[in-house]
């Protein structure tokens, strides 16, 4: 019996969008919480590099070549980086409480795995 392929027509289809989208999501509904004085601080950081993440994947998602598309998924790993890296100083100043950050920080790598598997599945069919 022959597997069949299911063609991807959109970014939203994509596990690893569908999951960075989330994650941008359970950050989004905690910044509210930080200090008034982080607003213009950490806040806008998180809040860029998280987009960053999904709205990289959906362009990588649309560029033709396979090298251009993995460019701008090592591009979303990196502004995953960045998140992961700005949610451990938001729990360390004490803005995230340990078990909103565990289940932030969970989601961080479940989409980076998810962003090198679409990588992975490039670079087999280049």
């Amino acid at each position: 019996m022959q597997e069949t392929k299911t063609k991807i027509n959109s970014f939203t289809s994509l596990k690893a969008w569908q999951e960075a989208h989330r994650l941008t999501l359970l950050i989004y509904k905690k910044l509210p919480d930080f200090p008034d004085y982080e607003r213009f601080g950490l806040c806008d950081q998180i809040r860029r590099s998280v987009t960053s993440v999904s709205a990289n994947i959906a362009e990588g998602f649309g560029r033709q070549t396979h090298k251009d598309k993995i460019h701008f998924y090592h591009i979303a790993n990196g502004s995953l980086t960045e998140t992961q890296n700005h949610i451990l100083v938001a729990k360390d100043l004490g803005y995230l409480k340990k078990e909103y950050f565990k289940e932030t920080a969970e989601q961080t790598v479940l989409v980076s795995k998810l962003i090198n598997g679409l990588i992975k599945s490039i670079r087999s069919r280049a």
